[in-house]
């Protein structure tokens, strides 16, 4: 039977765990309604700076480097959104092996030429790429540290120079998407080139399809400024959309870690309640038989 001092320490281990597991449940549960409230209040813009930008491409027929198509794709970059810090259970695993399940079926080429660049952001990500002898030329460790669009905006706008530049003929952005608290939708989206016959007019009003705009001062400048923009808000929702599901993930995976330690406290608690009473049963035991003795004697 266990020595009664070891479980009592094993319980006061355990009590201390399930403390901190809890108040780290509290903590990302206060994040998540920070994060999940500008995640929501930039999904109606970000739908909205699609649908300028769709209308814009429809009615204007100027070159833009953004709007180039490649004949063949010879280098590509991926922007990985994961997190800076752990205990968030599947959410990042689940994540870098959905990525690497993509670029096994769809990227496989390139990756095998070494024609495929990555740029992490967040710690995790940075780690796990880099230790499978990933090609990543860029990282950003403690990105949500302090979370800013600014920061965003310059990922994407170096990608978008490349682009331009002819360095790369594909950018994609990989990160979970926010679906609810215990729940997240892994997500590899192309960005670049921009896929102007697939974005059409998500508003669902038939009759926005009939009106006419006056541009000033022409359609071609206002989709010249409103291109790299609208670009920079589709990574900057992903960012906040990643930021909202780890948060989700750390509140489940805490609610789960501190229900896990109330569960194995009152299997310990029973342990020690067995070898209490076998103890005290021997101690009777032996007052008894040296009574006997005793009394024999």
């Amino acid at each position: 039977m266990a020595n009664l001092r070891d479980i009592r320490t094993r319980i006061t281990s355990i009590k201390n765990t399930q403390q901190i597991t809890k108040a780290m449940k509290m903590v990302a549960a206060a994040k998540l309604r920070k994060a999940q409230q500008r995640m929501e209040e930039t999904r109606p813009y970000a739908k909205k700076m699609r649908d300028v930008v769709s209308r814009l491409v429809s009615v204007s027929d100027v070159e833009n480097k953004i709007l180039r198509k490649p004949d063949e794709t010879s280098r590509a970059l991926m922007i990985v959104i994961g997190s800076d810090r752990g205990l968030c259970g599947g959410f990042n695993n689940n994540l870098f092996r959905y990525i690497e399940t993509y670029i096994a079926d769809e990227l496989i080429s390139l990756y095998k030429n070494g024609k495929l660049d990555l740029v992490t952001i967040g710690r995790k990500a940075d780690g796990y790429f880099k230790k499978r002898k990933y090609q990543v030329v860029d990282s950003h460790i403690g990105f949500f540290d302090d979370l800013n669009y600014e920061q965003t905006s310059e990922i994407m706008q170096e990608a978008i120079r490349k682009f331009e530049d002819g360095e790369y003929d594909k950018v994609f952005i990989a990160f979970n998407e926010f679906k609810s608290v215990i729940s997240q939708k892994r997500v590899v989206t192309e960005v670049l080139p921009v896929e102007t016959e697939s974005m059409g007019d998500s508003s669902g009003d038939l009759a926005s399809e009939f009106l006419d705009y006056i541009y000033e001062p022409d359609a071609a400048a206002i989709l010249n400024e409103m291109l790299p923009v609208h670009l920079k808000m589709q990574l900057w929702r992903a960012v906040l959309e990643s930021n909202a599901s780890e948060q989700g993930a750390r509140m489940a995976a805490m609610d789960n870690a501190t229900e896990n330690a109330k569960e194995l406290e009152q299997e310990l608690r029973l342990k020690y309640n067995q070898a209490r009473q076998s103890a005290i049963t021997t101690e009777i035991s032996e007052i008894v038989s040296g009574a006997a003795a005793l009394e024999g004697t």
